[in-house]
């Protein structure tokens, strides 16, 4: 590396995927935001504990894009939560993110076959 680059190889913003990982965790089920959080980080794009604020601002952003929707459950004990579920928009986008991370799936392991090989 040289002098003054101290990121590490892979480093750059954990956001990059966060679109696709809500969208995944919505994939299954229908969820509220701090499950989701805790789902998200089985998905190994967040290192540490995801930020709140983070996640609820893409899921808002999300729901102005249609591609998730929500409503407030208030039939359980407790405080009211707010139960988001993807949108057939929704899936279609998860879908193209499926096939963009299959493709530099694809390209990174041939890489690595590449060196490898040497």
């Amino acid at each position: 590396m040289t002098e003054g680059k101290k990121t590490k190889p892979g480093s750059g913003r954990q956001e990059r995927y966060i679109q696709a990982s809500i969208l995944m965790g919505l994939n299954s089920k229908p969820s509220y935001g701090y499950e989701l959080i805790s789902t998200m980080q089985s998905y190994g794009f967040i290192e540490g504990e995801a930020p709140p604020g983070m996640i609820y601002r893409h899921l808002r952003q999300m729901e102005e894009d249609n591609l998730v929707q929500s409503e407030w459950e208030t039939k359980n004990a407790g405080a009211a939560k707010r139960i988001y579920t993807i949108t057939d928009e929704g899936q279609e986008i998860l879908a193209y993110w499926i096939r963009f991370m299959a493709s530099k799936a694809e390209k990174l392991n041939n890489f690595v076959q590449m060196y490898n090989n040497f």
